[in-house]
């Protein structure tokens, strides 16, 4: 098993600095889960290979927002107050520190509910007027 193969197992934490703030960025624990998912839902099927931020942004923005504060272990108004290329910084090493967490877990679950969803709705008949 080489180092890449491990970084995949388990997920290393990445130090950066932000806002003039030197942080690290670990992958979520357990206790983080329910609110990060509650955030990421609205946007869960865009997280597979490179996010487009800017869009996500601009679509949904709150619970990006949230997921970032979250996952960063900082306030949201530290979050909100940020400059764009530091949030696009902050984003993309939070995507990557947790990219088990985003791409196989969270993406292919909201996309099987959404085609058991469609499977049901092709299959529900109207009912009479």
């Amino acid at each position: 098993m080489t180092t890449s193969d491990l970084d995949v197992l388990v997920p290393q934490a990445q130090s950066l600095e932000i806002a003039g703030q030197s942080m690290t960025i670990r992958p979520l624990v357990i206790g983080e889960l329910p609110a990060m998912l509650k955030s990421v839902r609205p946007f869960a099927e865009q997280l597979t290979g490179e996010p487009d931020w800017l869009l996500l942004l601009g679509e949904h923005g709150d619970a990006l927002l949230a997921a970032l504060a979250i996952a960063s272990r900082q306030p949201r108004d530290w979050v909100d107050a940020l400059a764009l290329d530091d949030a696009i910084t902050l984003a993309t090493t939070v995507f990557e520190v947790n990219a088990d967490f985003f791409v196989r877990r969270v993406a292919p679950k909201v996309g099987a509910l959404a085609q058991s969803l469609n499977g049901r709705l092709a299959g529900a008949t109207p009912s009479p007027a």
